[in-house]
């Protein structure tokens, strides 16, 4: 198993923060993250086919997965760089900030994520990633599952009272 297998069956949220250039395999390793934060000064591509190559690390499966089958054979047959601000109007970004800033954003929604139930960010990730592979049924029973083992949680009793306490919750990951 390579890393970026390694980071899909991570269960923490994996971001990636794009300050410059993010060309063939840095794309690649951004592509491999569950959410992509891009200045406004990046560029980003797969631009192997420039050097008569693939994507080898991933972008041929990511990338169409993020921006559909056309835009990713555009980028992938043409070796384009595309601009930040065209990255997140394909969903290839999530975010675009200010020139310098994408470490900071980035470590900004680490946090906000990071004050959540550790289990329940576990969870809804898990739904997310993997009922993308099966069936809407599935997806769906799988959901409900996750959300049903969450309601035995000790997180999920010491959100609803701190929530009635009106104080920040104190999350155990148990």
């Amino acid at each position: 198993m390579d890393f970026r297998q390694a980071m899909d069956r991570c269960p923490q949220p994996i971001l990636a923060a794009v300050n410059g250039f993010a060309f063939g395999g840095g794309l690649e390793l951004a592509l491999a993250c569950d959410i992509r934060v891009a200045a406004a000064s990046a560029q980003m591509g797969l631009t192997e086919i420039n050097l008569a190559i693939i994507p080898g690390g991933g972008g041929t499966q990511r990338l169409p997965r993020l921006v559909g089958r056309g835009k990713a054979l555009e980028m992938i047959l043409t070796g384009a760089r595309i601009p930040a601000d065209e990255a997140l109007r394909i969903g290839l970004v999530e975010r675009v900030v200010p020139a310098g800033e994408a470490l900071k954003a980035t470590l900004e929604l680490a946090r906000a994520m990071a004050a959540k139930a550790p289990v329940a960010l576990r969870y809804a990730k898990e739904a997310v990633v993997k009922g993308l592979e099966l069936p809407l049924a599935d997806g769906l029973r799988l959901e409900g599952d996750l959300s049903t083992l969450l309601r035995t949680t000790e997180d999920r009793v010491e959100g609803a009272k701190a929530f009635l306490e009106k104080r920040a919750p104190r999350w155990t990951g148990k």
